[in-house]
């Protein structure tokens, strides 16, 4: 017998491999095996089982049958069972083969050779095994949660059921978390704990593992792990120990044959779904991995997706609610109209109210904190010439360059940079008059500074929460009171614990409102509810501005009490307009180099899908019945990225398997464009 490997690591082609007679069990489809190429040892993934006349062996390039040999505990730990449904099921719902699902995993767990059979050292990280945890004390709210999810982890009870925490900010469910990977540990089950993105994770990482019992081996997996790191976490899960692994999109993919508890904090993220094809969603693939392996998943949030509060009703979800802060009580919310604002009394600087200027100033007098949220990075949008209207763009993407403080102009798609300009492109004049448009956190900075000199400022958007020093310093400064503004972009809406902010200032909160994506409202409302969430959460007195330039629903929804209710309006849109969740939506990205090659094959998809949907359509439909609604093509706001030509379709359906049949049914006439496949987008 042979078998057709796909190598995980390097190698990009299909190999073949005899089967050696003494094999315990049969070789099966999706198996994960170690097999020897170019003098080494590496994982492949078995695509095919070939039965060959016995007479006329396979033989490779040089005549010669390669022998395989087995790794026991890459079977036992790759090839579980409820893993392998796992991966299928993964594979048909992103429509991408297993193998690819496999290396990707592989590649960011260790690279390039397999450990050895010795055991690795845990994490430095890792506490002294005679030290304890500190008590945590709940509050009687939180108990009543506590209790509720304990009996799901025993093992008798241990099934599937998905439950959703819905803590409004500052409630303590960090707390809770901690009781539930301990009570897990003591049973002898690994936890996966998922956040939205690494810098959360990382500070995740340490307040868990000061709540911690420290006989609980913590991991980090994800984008800043060392290699040191993950082939210790991986020593750990081949040898079945029970730990906690925190990340972000990577740990869901791990091979944990007692797996028994999955966190989701910040579920309401689009973070989960990563950005790069194929847009794979953490959420999404915990559900359905917790669901195959019949154990209880945990996601919590203070403003809950529409998703989850749907499958609340229409799936069985549990909900339990946290209504009290821990610590601290709500900040007093105030909505400033900035034109109207600006009309009545001007300030030095368009984008801060007289309101905020001087809440600001009371608390630098206070030696109290505060944070500026503005959704946009750089130092303005862009640039516009006075006389013709120029605007300098880049050209690899169909975006404007973003001013930046440095008088630089960037790309923060494809990282191009160019000079400030001394003539304007459009009309020739010779000036240094360009418009500034818009808002960015450097342009936020230097007005702050100039208006308080005095006081310490830092920022905190993508440029500085990329780095893996300077980042954490800065959270580590701020926790510690010796800064005293910190502007920033979303990820300072995300689960940081500030004690000392008295003042949220929301810049352009009606900013994202506009931008054409059927969430707009749910993500916008979602953002200034995090970041005013980071306000007096241990102070009894607090205050959070929200300056707008327009007027809005969602605004009638700024107390937190009050999402549910923005739930319910929200949700009768979507029902009207058809939308998720109360259907299944598919995006189909058409990617190529040239333009017209890409609106041809955008037009050729179309026509086809169409064709199919006229087949399966029902005459006269109804909810009941299955159907299938196509959108576009259309050219999207970014249309252009690096040189790359982009075109957008849109499947909707009640049901996902009338999509995945349209989508394979596009596979019988391949078009030159590149196709990627992505359920439910949210980017």
């Amino acid at each position: 017998m042979y078998i057709q490997v796909r190598p995980l690591q390097g190698y990009q082609k299909s190999l073949t491999y005899s089967v050696p007679t003494h094999w315990i069990t049969q070789p099966i489809v999706g198996d994960i095996v170690t097999v020897p190429l170019r003098g080494q040892t590496i994982l492949g993934s078995i695509e095919k089982i070939l039965i060959p006349n016995p007479n006329t062996p396979l033989l490779d390039n040089n005549g010669q049958v390669i022998k395989i040999r087995a790794a026991l505990n890459h079977e036992i730990t790759l090839n579980h069972q409820d893993y392998k449904i796992f991966m299928k099921n993964l594979s048909g719902y992103y429509q991408i083969p297993v193998s690819y699902l496999l290396k990707r995993f592989w590649r960011a767990l260790i690279a390039p050779e397999i450990p050895t059979e010795s055991s690795l050292e845990i994490s430095s990280k890792t506490k002294a095994l005679e030290q304890t945890a500190p008590v945590i004390n709940l509050t009687t709210e939180q108990q009543l949660v506590f209790d509720n999810l304990i009996n799901q982890l025993n093992p008798e009870n241990r099934k599937f059921q998905a439950n959703l925490i819905h803590g409004v900010t500052g409630s303590g469910k960090t707390e809770i978390y901690s009781k539930l990977i301990q009570a897990n540990f003591e049973l002898g089950y690994s936890t996966l704990f998922l956040l939205p993105e690494v810098s959360l994770a990382t500070n995740f990482d340490q307040i868990l593992r000061a709540k911690l019992t420290t006989q609980i081996p913590i991991f980090s997996f994800h984008s800043g792990t060392t290699i040191t790191q993950k082939r210790a976490l991986w020593d750990q899960v081949r040898q079945q120990k029970p730990i906690l692994i925190i990340g972000v999109h990577l740990p869901v993919l791990l091979p944990i044959t007692n797996l028994g508890l999955i966190l989701i904090d910040e579920e309401h993220d689009p973070g989960f779904q990563e950005k790069k094809h194929p847009q794979i969603n953490t959420k999404e693939c915990a559900l359905i991995r917790a669901k195959i392996n019949q154990i209880p998943i945990v996601l919590g949030s203070a403003t809950p997706s529409i998703a989850a509060l749907y499958n609340i009703e229409k799936h069985s979800w549990n909900i339990f609610k946290l209504y009290q802060r821990y610590r601290g009580n709500f900040p007093e919310i105030k909505i400033v109209n900035l034109r109207e604002s600006q009309h009545k009394q001007r300030t030095q600087n368009f984008w801060f109210s007289r309101e905020l200027l001087d809440a600001i100033k009371a608390r630098l007098n206070r030696q109290e904190q505060t944070i500026i949220f503005l959704n946009r990075r750089g130092y303005s949008f862009f640039i516009q010439c006075h006389e013709c209207g120029f605007i300098p763009n880049c050209p690899n993407c169909s975006v404007s360059l973003t001013l930046h403080a440095d008088q630089s102009l960037r790309c923060h798609y494809c990282a191009l940079t160019q000079a400030y300009p001394t003539n304007c492109d459009g009309c020739k004049i010779n000036t240094n008059k360009f418009i500034k448009k818009g808002l960015g956190t450097q342009q936020v900075v230097d007005i702050l500074t100039k208006l308080f000199p005095a006081a310490k400022i830092a920022r905190a958007d993508l440029d500085i929460t990329r780095s893996k020093k300077l980042w954490p310093q800065i959270v580590a400064d701020f926790s510690a009171n010796k800064i005293d503004i910190l502007v920033g972009t979303q990820t300072i809406t995300k689960g940081y614990h500030f004690p000392h902010v008295t003042l949220v200032g929301i810049l352009w909160a009606d900013l994202n409102l506009h931008f054409p994506m059927y969430n707009a409202a749910e993500t916008t409302l979602q953002q200034i509810l995090q970041v005013a969430g980071r306000a007096g959460r241990q102070s009894p007195h607090s205050e959070v501005i929200v300056q707008t330039l327009t007027d809005h629903p969602i605004f009638n929804y700024l107390n937190e009490s009050d999402y549910l209710k923005f739930y319910q309006t929200e949700l009768a849109n979507r029902i009207t307009h058809n939308y998720p969740p109360i259907v299944r939506l598919v995006e189909l990205e058409i990617k190529h180099n040239s333009e017209t090659q890409v609106k041809q094959d955008a037009l050729i998809l179309s026509t086809k899908l169409h064709a199919f949907a006229q087949k399966i359509n029902p005459t006269n439909n109804s909810q009941n019945l299955k159907y299938l609604e196509i959108l576009g093509p259309s050219k999207p706001p970014i249309s252009k990225i690096k040189n790359w030509h982009f075109r957008k379709i849109y499947l909707k359906s009640n049901k996902l398997d009338i999509i995945i049949q349209a989508w394979q049914y596009l596979q019988q006439k391949p078009v030159i464009s590149s196709v990627f496949f992505t359920p439910n987008p949210l980017q």
